[in-house]
C-alpha cells in the first residue's frame, strides 16, 4: 500500500446478513462528461460533523482525507447469472469499472474503499477478464485500496490487489457493509431507492439515505437493483422517517424527506 497520512484502523473480515431485494422503476446513471475539474457536481452532506461530498454517480468523497467510497459494485454479476442459465450481457464489470475510473480521475483520491459486495459471489474475482483485471490494477496504482467484506463476498480474494477488512474506521466515522443503525456509520448493503411523484407520474432513483448521524450509500454496480427507502429495513436503521433521500440525477442530487417519498 502507498503511504496514507491519516490514521485509520481496519478490522478482520466477517460475514454480514443478506440484503432485502427490490427493484427501482428507473435508475439514473450520470454521464461521464463534464468532469473537467472546473465543475463541482457533488452535494454536501455532513455526518456527525464530518463534511462529505455525495456525487451524482453514487460515490461518496471525503475531501479532508482524499477518500472515495463506493458500495455494492457486484462485479461479475452477469457471469454469475449466466452460470445459472440466465443470460445477461457480459458487460457489467467493464461498465462499473469505467464509471469508477471517471470518479477516480475527477477526485484523484488517496484511498478508495469498497463497502462490501464488491463481487456478486466468491468466484467473481476468478472470472474477471484479463482486460477488466488490468483496468482494476490501473485504478489501484499509487493509492490505498480497501475491500470490505460483504454478504456476497465475505472472504478475502486473491489476485485483485488492495487489503481486506470487515470494517474501516477513520476519525469519527466507521465504514462497513451492513448498516447497524449506530451513529457515525457509513454503510451500503440495502441499495436504497427513493420514489417520488413528479408531474403526474412516479419516478424512482437510487439515492443516499442519511440523517445527521449515519448514511446508507446507493449501490454502484451496473446490474444492481434497489430497495425502497419506505421499507422496514430503513426504519430499523434510522429509527423513524426523519431522514433524507438524496436522489441521484443526471448531473446533481435532489433531496427529499423520507416522509415525502412514496412506497412501492
Amino acid at each position: 500500500m502507498t503511504a496514507f497520512r491519516a490514521t485509520y484502523s481496519v478490522s478482520s473480515p466477517g460475514r454480514a446478513e443478506g440484503a432485502r431485494p427490490g427493484d427501482p422503476d428507473h435508475v439514473a446513471q450520470s454521464p461521464l462528461a463534464k468532469r473537467d475539474g472546473r465543475d463541482k457536481p457533488g452535494h454536501d452532506i455532513s455526518i456527525c460533523g464530518a463534511p462529505l461530498t455525495a456525487d451524482p454517480m453514487g460515490a461518496l468523497y471525503w475531501p479532508e482525507h482524499g477518500l472515495l467510497a463506493v458500495a455494492d459494485l457486484h462485479l461479475e454479476k452477469g457471469s454469475s447469472f449466466a452460470a445459472r442459465g440466465q443470460l445477461l450481457p457480459p458487460y457489467d464489470t467493464a461498465a462499473t469499472l469505467a464509471r469508477l475510473a471517471c470518479l477516480i480521475a475527477h477526485y484523484a483520491p488517496r484511498v478508495v474503499i469498497a463497502l462490501g459486495d464488491s463481487f456478486h459471489d466468491g468466484g467473481g474475482p476468478a472470472r474477471l477478464s484479463r482486460e477488466d483485471r488490468d483496468n482494476l490494477t490501473a485504478l489501484q496504482r499509487r493509492r490505498d485500496w480497501i475491500w470490505l467484506a460483504g454478504n456476497h463476498d465475505p472472504e478475502p480474494a486473491t489476485n485483485i490487489g488492495g487489503v481486506f477488512s470487515r470494517t474501516f474506521a477513520l476519525d469519527a466515522l466507521t465504514f462497513r457493509h451492513e448498516p447497524s443503525g449506530a451513529e457515525r456509520e457509513i454503510a451500503g448493503h440495502l441499495h436504497p431507492v427513493a420514489r417520488i411523484a413528479h408531474r403526474g407520474r412516479a419516478i424512482s432513483r437510487r439515492c443516499f439515505a442519511a440523517d445527521k448521524a449515519r448514511l446508507v450509500m446507493p449501490a454502484f454496480g451496473a446490474y444492481t437493483g434497489g430497495l425502497n427507502i419506505r421499507e422496514a429495513a430503513f426504519a430499523d436503521v434510522f429509527g423513524t422517517l426523519a431522514f433524507t433521500a438524496h436522489m441521484l440525477g443526471e448531473d446533481r442530487l435532489y433531496a427529499f424527506t423520507a416522509k415525502r417519498c412514496l412506497p412501492d
